[in-house]
């Protein structure tokens, strides 16, 4: 059977990518002393570009101060930084590349250290455990958002929404998963609220859903693709404890609202234990555009394709190691291994 990988494929609101090799969205601290874009960000995508991906989702920008919890990570919350990532789009655009701006707010996986002044929010006053490897501190002590809060969160996001189309951003992912804000009301082991945003499926899912509905008012949904992440390894395997209820309710009002862009995430985990496995309980319940792999073969992400599974398959530190990924895998040949000494740099 002829593979689907590397054909063209189309997204409504969005136009045809070249093909369904997707560069994920993994964090890197390069942005400069004002959290904005850099030269060196841009040749580290546009490199990428050149070399034939079709969609770049980019490290995570963080929609505003109170959200940030990284060293160096780049903001999308005034125009000096959106002006920053005009540059980036335009010469990601240049190689024909499609190119997402990935939103993100930390909550509890954050510090004081980087808040500037603002509270460390989430939806619980309980602290994340371990150590913030970013400064070597435990994670902050959250306030949990009162329901009079919840809008000045949705405005931050939809104005990192209207920076990002100004940028010349192809389209925004909303980051959902990996234990940040988003998934803080979504994760019922973090979730410990008493009010509306609380203890149902329905309560836990709500927070979700108002911000996709309050973007409608800066975006068109068919440009927004949204991270969710049920089961990753986290010191062992680490699942939402009700996924699959969760999810059938969850992808059901994604779909009303009208989203048509998931991206089903397990981090540096492997595939077939966490998101592979959810992929495959939840196909039926998702018509859409259904994104997700981080780390398989050639061989594997052939059959995810082929089989229906995925729409496009992402790859992140295979992206990080093999700026032509995409060629290597054309022609079968030998992918350089990742090693954590690429952290140090955008090659």
């Amino acid at each position: 059977m002829k593979s689907k990988l590397f054909s063209k494929f189309n997204i409504n609101g969005i136009g045809e990518l070249k093909n369904r090799f997707v560069m994920s969205a993994m964090t890197r601290g390069f942005a400069d002393k004002e959290h904005c874009s850099t030269n060196e960000i841009s040749n580290y995508y546009a490199k990428r570009a050149k070399n034939g991906v079709g969609l770049i989702l980019t490290e995570g920008i963080i929609v505003h101060p109170s959200g940030d919890g990284y060293n160096n990570v780049p903001h999308l919350c005034n125009e000096k930084q959106m002006q920053s990532w005009k540059k980036v789009c335009d010469n990601v655009h240049s190689y024909n590349t499609k190119i997402y701006a990935q939103l993100w707010h930390c909550g509890r996986i954050s510090h004081e250290d980087y808040t500037k002044g603002h509270d460390v929010v989430s939806s619980t006053n309980n602290a994340a455990g371990g150590i913030n490897r970013q400064n070597q501190k435990p994670y902050g002590k959250p306030r949990a958002l009162a329901k009079n809060e919840m809008n000045k969160i949705y405005d931050m996001f939809q104005y990192s929404a209207e920076l990002s189309i100004k940028a010349g951003f192809d389209g925004i992912q909303i980051h959902m998963g990996h234990g940040y804000l988003i998934d803080q009301f979504l994760d019922a082991n973090v979730n410990n609220r008493q009010d509306e945003y609380g203890g149902s499926i329905d309560n836990r899912i709500r927070f979700s859903l108002e911000l996709l509905e309050s973007l409608k008012n800066k975006i068109n949904l068919d440009r927004v693709s949204v991270r969710i992440s049920p089961s990753r390894i986290m010191n062992g395997l680490y699942e939402w404890p009700d996924k699959y209820s969760m999810l059938t309710k969850l992808l059901k009002e994604f779909d009303l609202i009208g989203l048509r862009q998931l991206d089903i995430s397990c981090a540096n985990s492997n595939y077939y234990e966490t998101s592979g496995k959810i992929i495959r309980e939840i196909r039926h319940l998702w018509p859409h555009i259904l994104i997700g792999g981080a780390s398989l073969t050639k061989k594997e992400a052939l059959e995810e394709v082929n089989k229906g599974y995925l729409d496009m398959v992402t790859w992140g530190r295979a992206f990080i190691a093999n700026p032509n990924l995409v060629d290597l895998m054309l022609k079968d040949l030998p992918l350089k291994k990742f090693d954590n000494s690429m952290r140090g740099s955008l090659i």
